[in-house]
């Protein structure tokens, strides 16, 4: 069973607000270009790859902004909880709750391309625990499922 979320979910300017508290709370930078590539990324309305995200700031910042330094500062804002790596898309989604770590179990619709999240403690902690069993440490699961979500299953049937 999923977990209801017991936390805030943050948009607009809160999401920005929170993402930069929880940033410095980890000891970064909240710099102008790491809130260029945040502002783009909480825009997204799909899961967005480090080319459109760079893309996106060029054309908001009227320079050019090169996809190797979107890399570092995504792997920056993984590491810090602000965004979330969806692996069968190589693309990234911002995390809504930055201040509160979970594993996060994504759906990801094959129709639109959306990727929509979960929060289910004891499905990511069974991963854990099976993966603790086998040896593993430093553990991070990736949970994703893909299929049809709830507004393409309702256009596919109309």
């Amino acid at each position: 069973m999923a977990t209801a979320h017991d936390h805030l979910l943050h948009e607009g300017d809160s999401l920005a607000d929170a993402a930069q508290r929880t940033f410095e709370r980890a000891g970064e930078q909240w710099t102008p270009m790491r809130a260029e590539i945040f502002a783009a990324l909480s825009a997204a309305t799909k899961p967005a790859s480090a080319y459109d995200l760079a893309d996106a700031v060029s054309k908001s910042t009227g320079r050019r902004v090169a996809a190797n330094s979107v890399y570092r500062i995504l792997d920056v804002f993984v590491g810090a909880n602000l965004a979330r790596r969806v692996e069968s898309a190589n693309a990234y989604i911002v995390n809504a709750h930055p201040d509160c770590e979970h594993d996060c179990i994504f759906l990801v619709c094959d129709i639109c391309g959306r990727v929509s999240h979960v929060d289910d403690d004891r499905l990511a902690g069974s991963v854990r625990a099976s993966a603790e069993k086998a040896g593993f440490s430093n553990l991070r699961p990736v949970i994703e499922v893909r299929g049809c979500c709830a507004d393409c299953a309702e256009g596919d049937s109309a």
